[in-house]
This record gives C-alpha cells, sequence and structure tokens, in this order.
C-alpha cells in the first residue's frame, strides 16, 4: 500500500484531505501538523522520511498570514521558502513525488488578462515573495515537483472569507466590500479532489499549474453571492482597495488561466458559484446541528 504524507493537517485543505481520505483505500495517508513534523527542520524532515517512507507528500503546510508577513518576514521565509526546500529535497532523495500548494501572490496583478503558468512573477508583498522562493527552491532541488497555484482559498475548515462574511452577516446590518480586486474563489474541497486526481492518473508530469474555480470575480461579488446563498439581510456596500489600507498590497487581478491543469490531468473544473453553494448548504447545516444540539443540552 502506498503512502501519502500530507503537511499542514490541521489547516484547510489538510482538513478537506482528510475528509476525503477513506474514499481511497488503497492508500495509507500520514497526516502531520507543525507539532508531529516541524518542516523547517531538516534533519527532522529527513528522519520522518526515513522512518515513514511515503510515496508521496502533500505540502499543505504553510504560513498565510499575509498582513502578518509584512514584519514576521523571517517566519514566512522560514516555513514557506525553507520548509518548502526541505521536503522537496527529502522527496527527491527517497524517490516521493512532492506536490506543493502555492499561491496567487506571486502576480503583481498588473496583468489585465488572466495569469499563465509562464507569466513574469513580481510578488508585491513578504507572503507572496517567500511563496515564491519556496516554489523556485523546490523545483531546483527536485524537477520533479508539481506546484499548485491558487487562489481565494475557502472551505468550512479553518478561516477564511466565506466565513468571515456569514459571522458579519448575522451581527451587521451594513458591510463595505472591495469591489476593485478581481480573482477566483477556490474551494478547498475540490482542490483536494484535484490533487488526488493528480496522484492516481497514470503519468505525474511535473511543473507548475494553476487552479480554481471557474470565473472571474470581485470581492464584492464573492459577498454578494454568499449573502444572496444565506439569504442574509445585509446591506453591502462596494468601496475601492484605498478606501481599505492594509498592510500588505494586493494584487488588483489575480485571475489565473486553467488551461494546462484541465488538459494535463483532465480535471473537470467546478464554476465558483456551484462549489460556494456547497460550502454555504454544509456551513449552514453545521449551524442547525449546533443550534439543535444547543437546544436539547437545555432541554
Amino acid at each position: 500500500m502506498k503512502k501519502i504524507l500530507v503537511t499542514g493537517a490541521n489547516g484547510q485543505l489538510g482538513q478537506c484531505l482528510q475528509k476525503i481520505s477513506s474514499q481511497f483505500e488503497e492508500f495509507e495517508f500520514i497526516f502531520t501538523d507543525s507539532e508531529t513534523l516541524d518542516i523547517t527542520n531538516k534533519e527532522e524532515v529527513n528522519d520522518f522520511f526515513w522512518q515513514n517512507a511515503p510515496d508521496f507528500c502533500i505540502n499543505a503546510a504553510a504560513y498565510t498570514a499575509v498582513d502578518l508577513a509584512e514584519t514576521d518576514i523571517e517566519k514566512a521565509f522560514l516555513v514557506n521558502a525553507d520548509g518548502t526546500e526541505n521536503l522537496a529535497e527529502a522527496c527527491a532523495e527517497n524517490n516521493a513525488q512532492f506536490i506543493h500548494v502555492s499561491t496567487d501572490y506571486v502576480f503583481d496583478g498588473e496583468n489585465n488578462l488572466a495569469y499563465t503558468e509562464e507569466d513574469f512573477t513580481n510578488p508585491l508583498g513578504v507572503y507572496g515573495a517567500s511563496k515564491l522562493a519556496g516554489d523556485e527552491l523546490a523545483l531546483e532541488v527536485n524537477p520533479c515537483s508539481v506546484i499548485l497555484r491558487t487562489s481565494w482559498v475557502y472551505s468550512e475548515f479553518g478561516k477564511n472569507f466565506v466565513k468571515t462574511m456569514l459571522n458579519l452577516f448575522a451581527t451587521k446590518e451594513e458591510l463595505s466590500i472591495v469591489a476593485d480586486q478581481f480573482g477566483q474563489p477556490t474551494n478547498a474541497n475540490d482542490l483536494a479532489e484535484a490533487i488526488m486526481k493528480i496522484i492516481k492518473s497514470e503519468k505525474i508530469t511535473p511543473g507548475i499549474f494553476n487552479f480554481s474555480n471557474l470565473g472571474r470575480i470581485s470581492w464584492f461579488d464573492f459577498a454578494e453571492k454568499i449573502a444572496e446563498l444565506s439569504e442574509a439581510k445585509i446591506k453591502l456596500n462596494a468601496i475601492e482597495t484605498s478606501q481599505y489600507p492594509t498592510p500588505a498590497k494586493r494584487p488588483k487581478n489575480s485571475v489565473l488561466d486553467l488551461d494546462k491543469i484541465s488538459k494535463t490531468y483532465a480535471i473537470q473544473l467546478k464554476s465558483w458559484e456551484e462549489s460556494l453553494e456547497d460550502c454555504v448548504q454544509i456551513l449552514q447545516n453545521n449551524s442547525n446541528e449546533k443550534n439543535l444540539i444547543h437546544i436539547y443540552s437545555i432541554i
């Protein structure tokens, strides 16, 4: 039985992979977090590979605090660059396939068209720079690596835009949302399924691949749809980026061209609306279940 090592098991993607792991009985999954495997410690990584001998490594571990990274530069690069390099090198030395998850923040957003895998990278902040360094180091030490660049990731797990909006809708009457930044949402459940399709493919083609759900939208569009699906009574106001300053500058256009991954791995891409509806329904069902448990506990 082949083994799949998943780092960052407590993150959004890690939890989505845990959720579907029982569907893949032909694989043994090894889920780790920063306590069970410190990817920034090269010796620890090498020992882990020696002891567990994984056939695949999905690196879902990352430093993702975009704004905090502006001042926490050393840690961002330690996790996103050095940690990625350690895993990629261990995979190369142990004949394991390395699959690494990256970001749209490697681009500056000045391109008017969708970004292809070959387009010029120019990150605007520390987070994007640290992730780009990880991409480059992974391919340098392990040319067989598969790098998946994704964007606007959300799910029923962890902290993300969808869950933040639903929480705010429940407590606010009015919200202002940035309407001049454009991109593509990615349901982490779809990303998890795409990764497993890559792993199960007859031939794994290395290199960089973009992945997200289909559709170009703004954050305001995203919020509007979340409100519609959740039937929230909220007034949403469209604002410009300049009205909502953040420590880290965001790319104004990070739409990704998805032709390469769909053609190479025959992955059927879902629309952002369809995947969002799935997630909102799960979150609402979870909320209803919690309310029922609370009622019964009172009774």
